[in-house]
């Protein structure tokens, strides 16, 4: 493989690998003073948290972004088709994955490369749920908005497999509008990273074969 295309895979791969929370230590995400709200039981606020993740995975197709700001800056887009179709917009190029393949397009020319299946799992768990059910606790922090959109935000934390925490903001109808967690990389630099969904269960979301 060629440097251009190298380099433009592994972009593509940085970007959805850094929805990963780092191993270091991780910083506490600063509060925005939402709109006070009474506290349920910890462990209501932890249902809720895993009901909206549980939406989310079986979402027929959503949009996302991504903006990570820090020592790699970097901003995304992407949208997901069921059950396995994404297609990835970088500042590089537009990237298609489906199953386990990634189609890199560079220069007019298609390129498919192998992907493991495990490098988009941060996209559909970003919360890491499947890991991390002994060890999840969740507060309500209070009422917010996130794009002009009623939410409720809750502050999210779980030891497995690594101690990490999240503020989290789900909309009415139990999905999650927003996602914001701050750390340090591998490199020791601070970053916050923010990942924003809409347009669930849009059917007008195709993502096809690139020619």
């Amino acid at each position: 493989m060629n440097p251009a295309r190298r380099t433009l895979m592994f972009a593509a791969l940085w970007t959805l690998a850094a929805c990963q929370p780092a191993a270091a230590p991780v910083q506490q995400v600063p509060a925005t003073s939402p709109t006070p709200a009474t506290t349920p039981a910890a462990v209501d606020a932890v249902q809720e948290v895993k009901a909206s993740m549980n939406r989310f995975l079986s979402a027929r197709s959503f949009h996302a972004r991504m903006v990570l700001e820090g020592g790699r800056p970097m901003a995304s887009d992407m949208d997901y088709v069921a059950p396995d179709r994404y297609r990835i917009t970088l500042p590089t190029g537009t990237q298609t994955v489906i199953g386990d393949t990634l189609y890199m397009e560079l220069h007019g020319r298609v390129t498919q490369v192998p992907l493991p299946r495990e490098t988009l799992a941060p996209w559909r768990d970003p919360l890491k749920l499947q890991q991390a059910q002994a060890g999840l606790s969740a507060e309500r922090v209070g009422s917010d908005t996130v794009d002009g959109k009623a939410a409720t935000r809750y502050r999210v934390r779980h030891a497995q497999p690594q101690a990490t925490e999240f503020d989290y903001w789900i909309g009415p109808d139990g999905l999650p509008l927003q996602l914001r967690h701050a750390g340090t990389d591998n490199d020791g630099r601070p970053y916050t990273l923010l990942q924003t969904y809409s347009r669930y269960n849009d059917p007008t979301i195709a993502i096809d074969l690139p020619r």
